[in-house]
């Protein structure tokens, strides 16, 4: 991942690890694909378990985040709950705060944010109706 300069922080130190994508086995598309930019969390706040955290995209990312589908946030894979023009929130379930450095989110901070390349494929189509 990189940052923009002076972005990095000790914070960004930690190692997120994950196991490989398994290939679709039952259509051609093959494992997910990704293109992003750094973004911004606007609010977290504790909802029942779970905590609630909106994040905003920049401009070139926010008309491919959709509600429902799915987003990476510094290499976590997420379900988007509800889209607001750029900003859109997630829940982060207690494994995914202790495990990953989304647990550790306060507003203001910059994280990397990848949209699921499919999702720009799709738009690409739409011009063309």
């Amino acid at each position: 991942m990189r940052y923009p300069e002076g972005r990095w922080t000790a914070s960004h130190a930690s190692i997120r690890s994950t196991p490989a994508t398994r290939p679709v086995t039952s259509s051609n598309i093959g494992p997910e694909t990704t293109a992003g930019g750094a973004g911004a969390v606007v609010s977290v706040k504790e909802e029942g378990a779970s905590h609630r955290i909106v994040f905003e995209a920049p401009e070139p990312l926010a008309r491919f985040i959709a509600s429902k589908g799915s987003i990476c946030i510094d290499g976590v894979s997420l379900t988007v709950n509800e889209v607001d023009g750029r900003r859109f929130g997630v829940n982060i379930i207690p494994h995914t705060q202790a495990v990953t450095t989304l647990g550790a989110a306060q507003p203001g901070a910059r994280l990397n944010m990848e949209i699921d390349t499919l999702a720009r494929y799709v738009a690409r189509l739409s011009e063309f109706k």
